[in-house]
């Protein structure tokens, strides 16, 4: 494999499955384990068309990918990491089976069809904008704060998207899981399994797995709690089964 041509800033990091290498910016905001967890929380069938929403540098997108699915989509208003992500798949070979596109969540209707796909998944920003320190650097302040698109945005984006019993799969705070029911409740869609993220087992929870279904019954799965490390440095066996493409 050839490596691409880097623009200033820019580095080569591995995906951790397939082989695959994706491009990144030290000015940007880059993948990191959220986006591993979220990619395989994700309930994924070989039939399946899904979108990333905030797909950033592309990360969640080419791991759905990695599961098997039909094809992927990434959506961000980011210009600059959409044609980052696209030099990404082109460079992987995977242009057939996943493309990107740069808009507003908040005008999703601009650039899909209603109920064209079977899986949303999306690492929206956490933190309201009056929540903490917002990064003096607008694209990573973008990815971490509610600054240009909110919780309800998202969720209305993934509900425009979804045909019928159709999946959206995120990751979040655990300190916004009423906000997350209440938005994806008033978007049409239940909340059906719920997975709780430890950094170790004796830890309170940092983040939350939730995934929804479109236009069904309430009714919903609290799973085993996933813990991250097991020791200072050094994985479960989840997660370092994810590392090297378990599915």
């Amino acid at each position: 494999m050839v490596p691409p041509e880097l623009k200033p800033g820019e580095r080569v990091d591995s995906l951790g499955v397939c082989d695959w290498r994706i491009i990144q910016s030290e000015a940007a905001f880059r993948f990191s384990i959220d986006a591993v967890l979220l990619a395989f929380f994700a309930t994924v069938r070989p039939r399946d068309r899904a979108v990333d929403l905030g797909s950033g540098t592309g990360a969640i997108a080419m791991l759905l990918l990695s599961r098997g699915l039909q094809s992927a989509a990434g959506f961000d208003n980011n210009a600059e990491l959409v044609a980052m992500a696209t030099r990404s798949a082109n460079w992987n070979g995977l242009s057939e089976w996943l493309q990107f596109v740069c808009g507003d969540v908040k005008d999703i209707r601009r650039y899909y069809s209603a109920g064209d796909y079977t899986l949303v998944t999306a690492n929206p920003p956490y933190r309201l904008p009056a929540s903490g320190r917002i990064s003096p650097v607008e694209a990573v302040a973008r990815a971490r704060h509610e600054t240009t698109a909110g919780l309800q945005d998202f969720v209305n984006a993934a509900a425009f998207l979804l045909r019928n019993r159709g999946r959206f799969a995120m990751i979040h705070l655990p300190e916004r899981l009423a906000d997350i029911c209440n938005a994806l409740r008033n978007a049409g869609m239940e909340p059906k399994r719920l997975r709780f993220v430890h950094p170790f087992a004796d830890r309170p929870a940092k983040m939350v797995l939730v995934e929804a279904v479109k236009g069904v019954k309430a009714g919903m799965t609290v799973l085993p709690a996933l813990t991250i490390y097991q020791a200072p440095g050094q994985y479960n066996p989840e997660i370092l089964s994810y590392y090297s493409g378990g599915k």
